[in-house]
């Protein structure tokens, strides 16, 4: 059989309809089998109006660029093949990339709407859209770019084509720092003579509202965008036009445009006069080219249900709750106004909307009415399309209210919006149930992957960084989050306090590191939050071996981390004090003097009426004041061991070194203070058990009294978990890891609240915020789309199908197979595209028998761990084997 060729040819940057780069693009590929694991590769790259060039790797992940740096516009053509002792493979496919338009090479102006500076006194949230506009006469045109960036939400118009598919253009970046520009392909819409060029231009990310109180974001007062197009002509000359003091704007008919509370377009609303634009009013940061792949519009769905309301509204049922917008054609007669709000939620009473759950409220402040509301006055044209793409909402259900005018289903289309991630993982197995709960944590990530990852599409939907550390091991099983983790990792870095401490969230637009808001600066710097910073870099490393994500957030760890180790050595909590006004020797690696979150979101305790208590609300001082300590201290220990590996991969041995050491006296520390000698918690949670085993906190001598009490407590539950946002992920691993996989997988299927399964039986579509999002009622709280729980399905890919990366290994170099069976699960099958080649892992029982099939791609290998311990080693191929299946 003949060897086949590399293949997947990429570079680490991302693009529209073509991958676009900066000047030192890294390219990857994947080996072809047949080929030895360390072979050598052969380059040949094509840049334009250059000679050819040939070019050798040892390595096909992040190969630096091995010519001289690109310019701005260069087309490249580049491919590779493997080269063994004996055997050379064929040539991959032509990989096709261009540079974009180089910060330095910008010629074109700031350009800003006329009336932007009066709109900018509107209150936040009430502003109107704009448009600018240019003309220019060109000749035949054998190809055509256009380069642009905004600062605000903005989408390009070519005589009346809309230039490329990205959404929310822009992004979300930390504004400040950085900006990322965007290219299409425009040739296809240019016409022989005079061309008019339309932005349409709005608050966005830039200065629209932040969080669930609707803050405005900070990052300026001027909205401004920046636009190039480069003509090639077929006379052979070139031509660029760019935004200058010739364009004009004028009023848009989109009179309000709030990313997130919603969009008001009036098609009759008269044409506004056009004025001259104001040049270069602004102040940018240089222009970039992101990691990312884009927001788009990555699917639509049909109204799965349109009822009527005997008030006349109407109900549209999606039958997902998703990340996205609604587009509405039959708008109706001229004047017909539609207005839609959106939710997650119906009334069980009314069957109406209801979004009262989301809503929020600091003690002592009125509350913030939770909003997501378009409206749309038609002209009565023929065809007219409503599409409000200067807002994103996170919904299921829609209220559309438009007096008497009829409703078409046909004429409603969810459309799902955000980043397009390429898929890598899949998992099916023989229960229903856990198929469906894989379902909604992929569907809760989607919604939460809009350019960055946010903590729910519709109250904050701000960037929480604790949220994502959690999630980042199951969202690789699922998507490649290569670029989107690193473009987010740029915003981390950008937001950090001078001090070294982590913003709570990034893209920051509250700007907390300006030191504005003395709440938000004090409730800044918690464990297990901040520590994102290093737990995130270090799980994207190992998932695919970018080494370079590890050296640019290299600074950002550390002033991380000795900021933590500082605070531990000089604030003590008051507990600490009361028990001795001179800190005992231990207490230097003890992080308890500082604000913590904490075990957010554990299940909430039951009042004796048997509603739910609210110890964050209920009474808020003593919530802050309480002591977390334990928290605080297992993630200095954990971030600063991780430090230490970063810095032996970095060759820092001297850091390397001195984290360790210190990894080991907090370690110490938390046994000294947490951790008695029979193996109990001084604050004796499933959490905090879970922390000691997952983390290696506890000695070896103490696990299994450790995992004994942590068995103990979910007993004492009724075989209920108790964990909140940062242990729930770890709580089943560490139950089949300690020889508990009858009860991880009685936890994983527990139907009554607090559990996963619970929430698919109340109606669940996507992964609460809150064990009990929806009540035994029918009543929802808090956010409907939180996806942190969520984290669960990492155990449905690491022990039910049993697929895991080795100790050790990097970029899937080397892999476990070891499923963990059940007798509720008599099979399970899935994928994992790891950055070496398709993983296939494929296991059933047939009596007392287990057969395993595992693809294993070209340079990696495998190891299978049968359940009664069996070993054996795969190299690349398939390997299939039959053995006693051992069923607990």
């Amino acid at each position: 059989m003949a060897t086949p060729a590399p293949y997947d040819l990429a570079i680490d940057f991302g693009g529209d309809l073509f991958p676009v780069s900066g000047s030192r693009p890294r390219l990857s590929w994947k080996p072809p089998t047949g080929i030895p694991a360390h072979a050598a590769h052969e380059l040949e790259i094509r840049v334009e109006e250059r000679p050819p060039l040939t070019s050798s790797a040892h390595d096909h992940l992040y190969v630096d660029w091995p010519a001289p740096p690109l310019h701005s516009g260069e087309r490249v053509r580049w491919r590779v093949r493997s080269r063994g002792e004996a055997q050379i493979s064929p040539w991959s496919a032509w990989h096709e990339f261009e540079a974009g338009l180089l910060d330095e090479d910008w010629t074109a102006h700031w350009i800003t709407p006329a009336d932007d500076p009066q709109n900018a006194l509107l209150p936040s949230g009430t502003r109107p859209a704009c448009v600018l506009r240019g003309t220019f006469t060109a000749a035949e045109v054998v190809r055509a770019r256009l380069y642009s960036t905004a600062l605000g939400l903005y989408e390009v118009f070519l005589n009346g084509e809309r230039a490329g598919t990205v959404e929310l253009a822009p992004g979300s970046t930390s504004y400040d720092r950085t900006l990322y520009a965007q290219a299409a392909d425009i040739t296809s819409s240019l016409l022989l003579g005079v061309n008019t060029v339309e932005i349409v231009l709005s608050d966005g990310w830039y200065r629209g509202q932040v969080g669930a109180f609707r803050k405005p974001a900070g990052w300026g007062e001027l909205l401004a965008v920046r636009l190039e197009l480069h003509l090639e002509l077929a006379n052979g000359t070139r031509q660029v036009v760019r935004t200058d003091e010739h364009w004009t704007s004028a009023p848009s008919p989109i009179t309000r445009a709030e990313l997130m509370d919603g969009q008001i377009t009036d098609f009759l609303a008269p044409r506004g006069p056009e004025r001259p634009v104001l040049v270069d009013a602004v102040t940018a940061p240089p222009i970039d080219w992101s990691p990312a792949p884009p927001v788009r519009r990555v699917e639509d769905r049909p109204v799965a249900s349109l009822n009527r309301l005997p008030n006349g509204a109407w109900i549209a049922d999606f039958g997902q709750n998703a990340s996205g917008w609604l587009a509405l054609t039959g708008l109706g007669p001229a004047g017909t106004r539609t207005v839609i709000d959106h939710g997650e939620h119906l009334d069980p009473t009314t069957g109406d909307l209801t979004t009262t759950h989301l809503d929020i409220q600091r003690p002592g402040d009125p509350v913030t009415v939770f909003l997501q509301h378009d409206e749309v006055v038609s002209s009565g044209t023929t065809g007219e399309i409503f599409e409000p793409r200067h807002t994103v909402h996170g919904f299921r259900y829609a209220r559309l209210q438009r007096g008497e005018v009829p409703l078409d289903a046909s004429s409603l289309t969810m459309r799902v919006v955000h980043t397009d991630l390429r898929p890598t993982g899949t998992f099916a197995c023989s229960h229903r149930d856990l198929n469906q709960l894989h379902e909604v944590a992929r569907w809760s990530f989607r919604g939460n992957a809009v350019d960055v990852p946010t903590d729910c599409p519709t109250r904050e939907r701000i960037g929480w960084t604790g949220d994502y550390q959690v999630f980042l091991p199951s969202a690789t099983r699922l998507y490649d989050v290569s670029g989107f983790s690193r473009k987010w990792l740029r915003s981390v870095r950008d937001d950090q306090l001078d001090d070294g401490r982590i913003a709570n969230f990034s893209p920051d637009g509250r700007r907390i590191k300006l030191g504005g808001d003395k709440r938000l600066d004090m409730m800044t710097g918690s464990a297990g939050w901040g520590d994102a910073i290093v737990l995130v870099t270090w799980e994207l490393y190992q998932t695919y071996g970018d080494r370079q994500v590890l050296a640019e957030n290299w600074d950002a760890m550390v002033r991380w981390v000795e900021w933590a180790l500082a605070t531990a050595r000089t604030a003590r909590h008051p507990s600490r004090v009361a028990r001795s006004a001179e800190p005992l020797p231990h207490e230097e690696f003890i992080w308890d003097g500082s604000f913590h979150w904490g075990e957010w979101a554990e299940p909430k305790p039951r009042a004796e009426d048997g509603s739910l208590a609210e110890p964050a609300q209920g009474d808020p001082e003593a919530w802050m004041k309480t002591d977390k300590g334990e928290v605080g201290t297992a993630f200095l220990y954990r971030s600063s061991a991780t430090l230490a590996r970063i810095a032996r991969v970095l060759g820092r041995e001297a850091d390397a070194a001195r984290y360790t050491g210190l990894g080991e006296r907090i370690k110490e520390a938390w046994r000294t203070e947490f951790l008695d000698d029979t193996g109990r918690t001084t604050v004796d949670t499933q959490a905090s058990y879970v922390r000691a085993l997952a983390y290696g906190l506890a000695p070896e001598k103490l696990r299994d009294a450790v995992a004994a009490r942590l068995i103990a407590l979910i007993e004492a539950a009724g075989t209920h978990l108790g964990t909140g946002f940062l242990s729930t992920a770890d709580l089943l691993p560490v139950l089949a890891d300690t020889g508990h996989a009858d009860l991880a997988y009685r936890v994983l299927l527990q139907r009554t609240s607090p559990s996963w399964l619970g929430m698919l039986d109340r109606g669940a579509t996507t992964v609460w915020e809150e064990w009990d999002g929806v009540d035994q009622d029918g009543n929802a709280n808090a956010s409907l789309n939180h996806y942190s729980k969520g984290a669960v399905i990492q155990f449905l890919h690491t022990h039910t199908l049993g697929l895991r990366q080795a100790e050790g290994s990097v970029a899937w170099e080397r892999f476990v197979v070891a499923p963990v069976p059940h007798a509720s699960v008599d099979w399970a099958r899935g994928t994992f595209d790891s950055p070496r080649g398709t993983i296939t892992v494929d296991w059933r029982t047939e009596g007392d028998d287990l057969d395993v099939t595992v693809d294993v791609p070209a340079a990696s290998t495998a190891r299978i761990v049968f359940p009664d311990g069996e070993t054996l080693t795969a190299g690349p191929g398939r390997f299939t084997e039959r053995r006693r299946a051992g069923l607990r």
